[in-house]
């Protein structure tokens, strides 16, 4: 009785799992293949420490050595993004 359910059920209940399995890890390294997917992408490192200065656009603090920067009137003024320092105009 119980080999009966073990043949009947439960192997091929674990062949379709270990198939299953195998071909998710084949379509994952495919998928991985091609390159680094947006979710995947790391922004660029940013070096730590150093000075803080505030963007005067959408107030985030940005590290002096990583910030887009653009003189003003003589004075230099920090940006955290291109898209700040054009709204600035």
């Amino acid at each position: 009785m119980i080999s009966a359910i073990v043949r009947e059920l439960l192997l091929p209940l674990l062949i379709f799992l270990l198939l299953r399995m195998l071909l998710r890890s084949l379509v994952a390294g495919y998928r991985g293949s091609s390159g680094p997917s947006p979710a995947n992408r790391q922004p660029p490192p940013v070096p730590a420490g150093g000075v803080l200065k505030k963007d005067p656009v959408c107030g985030t603090y940005v590290s002096a050595d990583s910030s887009i920067t653009r003189t003003i009137n003589g004075e230099v003024v920090h940006f955290c993004s291109r898209e700040c320092s054009e709204r600035y105009r």
